[in-house]
């Protein structure tokens, strides 16, 4: 039984806390958090400790590996402390604000043989993995042509927009990693930012952004994301190659259709947001977070495809503020 300790009870930590409690061989052991009351509202939910001292978590004797949720300034550090103090780790995304605070982290794990994580969880969605798999057994041929949708049902609150770091490392982040995960490295991005959101427009951020990645091979992806959708919460994939095609559509809570003389073929709404869209994404990221420990190996994704991300969010916000191509080759 794996003792977890979670840094962060706001909306993420507690999706990990809930994945934690329902695994079989986890436990949470503890919920630091600086605002003492969100952690022991968590904690009392699993039946863990809380603490206001976060640095605590990586001297703590009962804690075997940590779930990072701080904000993302501070994941860097306390990637860096849970790996000095032998701890394993899965941090949420993005890695880091800057391409250069990995850098800088790369050189102090010099040594340190850190087992860390990057919390892509959307490399783990059932019908996404199905895909990916499919795709590298030569089920579509050569993978031409990558398309990601992704549009959040409503726009967070404009404080945390002024802090996420912008849509491109808040948003987008996970949509680059899919695209690396189907496509290996990308050599030139493109982007076009939109401002059509008249609520969000003093935020100096984009409320809509579509974005093209080339492979070293001529092979693309699409990225079309939007902070507002009318109909929910949209999240779909199309793999298209030399032999066919592969979908991955929205997934609702039944598979019922609806018919009367005023609609046809109605169905239910999607899935409302990430809590219940990649709740089997969330439970799969920890089940390979807990094997990585347990065989003594390397879990996937981890730093350097968090930085290989991070590279591409900032490369897509150059040329959607430029209007250029951006060469990453």
């Amino acid at each position: 039984m794996l003792r977890i300790a979670l840094i962060g009870a706001g909306r993420i930590g507690q999706v990990h806390a809930r994945s934690v409690a329902a695994h079989p061989h986890a436990q949470l052991a503890l919920v630091a958090d600086p605002f003492l009351e969100n952690a022991q509202a968590v904690a009392a939910a699993y039946g863990a400790r809380a603490s206001d001292d976060v640095d605590a978590v990586f001297t703590d004797d009962e804690v075997d590996a940590v779930i990072i949720c701080s904000p993302t300034p501070l994941h860097v550090p306390h990637i860096l402390a849970a790996a000095r103090a032998g701890k394993p780790a899965l941090c949420e995304k993005p890695v880091a604000m800057e391409t250069a605070a990995v850098e800088n982290l790369r050189a102090d794990l010099e040594g340190l043989d850190p087992v860390v994580m990057l919390g892509f969880n959307r490399r783990f969605d059932p019908s996404f993995r199905h895909i990916h798999d499919q795709v590298e057994a030569g089920a579509v041929g050569t993978l031409e042509q990558l398309t990601i949708i992704s549009r959040d049902p409503a726009a967070p609150p404009k404080e945390y927009i002024a802090v996420s770091g912008g849509v491109f490392k808040d948003m987008t982040i996970h949509d680059f990693d899919m695209a690396r995960y189907f496509l290996g490295e990308i050599v030139a991005v493109s982007a076009v930012g939109q401002n059509l959101d008249p609520e969000l427009a003093d935020t100096g951020d984009f409320d809509g952004v579509i974005i093209t990645l080339i492979n070293a091979e001529g092979h693309s992806a699409t990225i079309t994301n939007s902070r507002h959708c009318a109909s929910g919460y949209d999240q779909r994939l199309e793999a298209f190659g030399t032999k066919g095609a592969l979908f991955a559509e929205n997934v609702r809570p039944t598979t019922v259709r609806y018919s009367t003389a005023e609609h046809t073929n109605a169905e239910d709404p999607y899935l409302d947001f990430f809590l219940q869209r990649y709740e089997a994404a969330y439970s799969a990221e920890l089940s390979e977070f807990i094997a990585a420990i347990t065989e003594g190996r390397r879990p996937s994704p981890d730093i350097e495809d968090g930085a290989a991300a991070l590279r591409l969010a900032e490369a897509a916000e150059e040329s959607a503020r430029t209007g250029k191509v951006v060469r990453l080759d």
